[in-house]
């Protein structure tokens, strides 16, 4: 079996557009949820989200391509341009060796809304010709091999906040049986619109608290939604000789995949957790365990839900045991990011390499009130100074999708 290292990152997030930016935020505790500025929320129950700021797609595309793609797919285009230029990986590795796996969980739902309105104030003929290309999931992924000419397997996951993780497994498991060499892996999303914003507080699950710093808080006992982020993340995934050949850097060894199902219900997770336990048990022995508990860092799924943050304590339990539960650190940057939805994964596993690679566990932040059914460490407030044997990535999806990813330096 081939060994997987991360040579290339890219992120585009609501507390930095850079992976520099991002993870300087998460050590800060830097907060990226405020007001909804992207419309007119005053009729909404929530009133705030974490909205990527400042971002200047001409920097990585040409004017005429913008209008041809939804937001999610310059988020998308964005992210994998900073991970290609990282990694060298372009010109040095044959195209029908290098693959793409990249997702979203709804895809290109501002261009929806606005090509529908076209349609119905000005007639069908009105509709733009782009309409279908910018809108579909999978184009993200196409307009990135498109502009690599990555001409190997080219699949998009669609697992809801669970994508950016099973796009990274999929992509790592390619590689690791030899089918690639390298693989563009991760997720985007843009669905701070309206009608999304309408969907998911509508189904209650959105924070109504209108103050920022408490209306994310993971694991406390005052969370009541999640906030919803955009954004994307990418990670050139490549087979280790083949990095170590050209000289690449690297940043962590991909070395563990879970994913399973609960079968159990559209939005609501398992109780008992037994899917997600499951998904971290299969990372985690593929992975060869980790000899010191105190030394495993788990970045939770953390959505700061009621049902999600409990379920998923227990099923840390589960998975590597009480014992080890307790002695292992978790946090849930999404306490800075928002939820990212089909984004989640990926910059959470950006997260994770950069955890290992620089010797920091991030924190949650707003965590004041403790929950008794929330009950490990979940590094509150401050970023941890620590030795991090081996790092997990938990991504949870409506449907019961449940997806592990672990993490630790090449040795």
């Amino acid at each position: 079996m081939n060994r997987v290292v991360i040579t290339g990152m890219g992120a585009v997030t609501p507390i930095g557009n850079d992976v520099a930016s991002f993870w300087q935020g998460l050590c800060a505790g830097r907060r990226g949820v405020g007001p909804i500025t992207k419309f007119d929320a005053s009729e909404y129950k929530v009133k705030v989200a974490a909205e990527v700021k400042d971002f200047d797609p001409s920097q990585y595309m040409e004017k005429a391509e913008l209008r041809k793609y939804d937001p999610f797919c310059q988020y998308a285009l964005a992210a994998a341009s900073q991970a290609m230029e990282q990694s060298g990986l372009e010109g040095a590795c044959p195209p029908e060796e290098a693959g793409v796996y990249f997702g979203s969980g709804i895809g290109g739902i501002d261009t929806f809304c606005q090509q529908y309105q076209v349609m119905m104030e000005k007639g069908p003929r009105r509709v733009s010709p782009f309409f279908i290309p910018a809108l579909i999931i999978n184009m993200a992924g196409g307009l990135i091999a498109i502009k690599y000419n990555l001409q190997g397997t080219a699949v998009s996951s669609v697992t809801a906040c669970a994508t950016g993780n099973n796009a990274i497994g999929e992509a790592y498991r390619a590689i690791k049986h030899g089918y690639l060499t390298a693989a563009l892996a991760g997720g985007a999303e843009a669905a701070i619109v309206p009608l999304g914003l309408a969907g998911f507080s509508n189904m209650k699950a959105l924070s109504t608290e209108e103050d920022p710093q408490k209306a994310c808080v993971p694991f406390d006992a005052r969370r009541s939604g999640f906030v919803m982020g955009e954004g994307a993340g990418a990670l050139v995934l490549e087979e280790y000789e083949h990095a170590k050949a050209r000289g690449a850097r690297i940043f962590a060894e991909v070395c563990g995949y879970g994913a399973t199902c609960d079968a159990h219900h559209i939005t609501a997770p398992d109780p008992e957790g037994k899917g997600g336990a499951r998904a971290l048990k299969l990372a985690y022995e593929e992975a060869g365990g980790c000899g010191d508990p105190h030394k495993l860092y788990i970045n939770a799924h953390g959505t700061s839900t009621p049902l999600n943050d409990a379920c998923e304590t227990l099923a840390i339990k589960n998975g590597l045991g009480e014992e080890a539960a307790r002695a292992c650190m978790v946090s849930s940057t999404k306490s800075m990011t928002g939820h990212m939805l089909g984004a989640a994964g990926a910059v959470e596993a950006i997260a994770c390499a950069m955890a290992l690679h620089q010797g920091m566990v991030p924190p949650t932040i707003g965590y004041q009130e403790p929950d008794p059914a929330c009950d490990l460490d979940y590094v509150p407030n401050t970023a941890r100074k620590a030795e991090i044997e081996l790092a997990l990535s938990a991504s949870l999806g409506f449907g019961g999708h449940n997806a592990y990813l672990a993490f630790r330096n090449v040795s």
